[in-house]
């Protein structure tokens, strides 16, 4: 036992990474870093620049001058006015529309009840009866010399005067 211990507290172990000789790293360039830390800074600060405009302008957009309360409410109002005369506009439209249906139901029925008295007085007329009455009063056909044809020129109605 003493003898295993002993050689192995004397042995030393190392390790070989391949056979080459290694590089050597380049030294980190701190001017590149320096730089690209100052354009961080220099974005940065462009950024809070941006929202500090942002937000002033904002805040500028929310502040409204008399003046432009003033146009803004006579718009509003003038297209309320507007919006109240066309609805006025449109129901009176329909109320005409509706007068208008219901003169023409009335002359339609004024028309079916004029064609059945019509009918009515037609029908209830008998020319025989009339005819033969006639006979008796002493009427009949006018003959051929009773029968007068007028011409009528350059001219679209006739007066004509009995003696």
């Amino acid at each position: 036992m003493s003898r295993s211990k002993q050689h192995r507290s004397q042995e030393v172990y190392t390790y070989e990474d391949g056979n080459t000789v290694r590089r050597l790293e380049a030294a980190p360039d701190y001017h590149e870093e320096r730089k690209r830390r100052k354009e961080e800074r220099k974005d940065a600060e462009r950024k809070r620049r941006r929202r500090r405009a942002a937000r002033r302008n904002r805040e500028r957009a929310l502040k409204m001058s008399a003046g432009h309360v003033a146009f803004l409410s006579v718009c509003v109002i003038a297209v309320a006015l507007t919006a109240a005369i066309y609805v006025k506009l449109q129901s009176d439209l329909i109320v005409r529309q509706r007068n208008i249906e219901a003169l023409e139901r009335e002359v339609s029925d004024l028309k079916i009840d004029n064609d059945s008295a019509y009918k009515r007085v037609t029908t209830s007329v008998n020319l025989k009866k009339i005819k033969k009455q006639a006979k008796k009063f002493g009427m009949k056909y006018p003959s051929d010399k009773q029968i007068i044809y007028y011409t009528i020129e350059n001219s679209d109605y006739m007066t004509q005067y009995t003696d």
